[in-house]
């Protein structure tokens, strides 16, 4: 594993906002509260995630990268659907009632795992934001909306060998290389490709073993950040 950090409260106007740095991949992760639902859940009392994500301009090496504007390339729509979908997965959103909460990633440093990155921070800027809602709300704290803890990490096999958190360097010459999300001990999401070939039953077992350790360490440091007590566990 790399070194993992979560700087909570890192910009001042979002309703939530983190830093999550894997290594030297460098993610500003921000929430935004409104209250209101896309058109196709108006009055069923439900609310709504979405996210987006995007690398700014000096995040890579190899010349400036480009600004997104208007629409997106795939890769990058690939990868907030895949932050939205895995951030839906730990929010009630009977308990949200019709708000709409828009998760936005950008990329400032990009060193392999950004989508892992968004999604961990992107949990951390949520239950900030949610705990500013919870205690306007009343509700005590964020668990209140919250079906648990979410986190990802990427694995893959280099050079034979398991490894837990590929940088560019790992992933540029990976075997095999895999995303996983786990909201607590449930499966969110599995992206795994043989990019140079195929693996085994026994491989897959081992990069999700590796994972579930890389996985313990991150939910640590989410929990460090945002100061949550070890022993806690969110209401299911």
């Amino acid at each position: 594993m790399r070194d993992v950090q979560f700087l909570t409260s890192y910009l001042i106007h979002p309703a939530g906002s983190c830093l999550a740095s894997y290594g030297d991949t460098k993610v500003i992760c921000t929430v935004s509260l409104e209250d209101r639902v896309p058109p196709f859940l108006e009055g069923k009392g439900c609310g709504w995630l979405t996210a987006e994500y995007g690398m700014l301009p000096g995040s890579t090496g190899g010349g400036r990268k480009k600004r997104e504007i208007g629409k997106r390339d795939g890769r990058s729509t690939e990868i907030q659907r895949l932050i939205g979908r895995s951030l839906r997965a730990s929010v009630d959103m009977e308990k949200l009632g019709e708000r709409t909460l828009t998760v936005d990633c950008d990329v400032i440093q990009a060193d392999g795992g950004t989508r892992t990155a968004s999604v961990s921070g992107g949990w951390v800027a949520l239950y900030e934001a949610l705990s500013a809602l919870a205690e306007r709300e009343g509700q005590g704290s964020a668990d209140y909306y919250l079906k648990g803890q979410l986190a990802a990490v990427s694995v893959g096999i280099v050079d034979g060998e398991v490894i837990c958190d590929l940088d560019y360097a790992h992933d540029s010459r990976a075997e095999v290389d895999m995303n996983i999300v786990k909201l607590e001990e449930a499966f969110v999401e599995l992206q795994g490709t043989g990019e140079q070939g195929t693996f085994s039953s026994e491989q897959l077992a081992s990069l999700i073993a590796a994972a579930d350790e890389g996985l313990k360490f991150i939910f640590q440091r989410q929990r460090d950040a945002l100061k949550i007590d070890s022993g806690f566990t969110f209401r299911q």
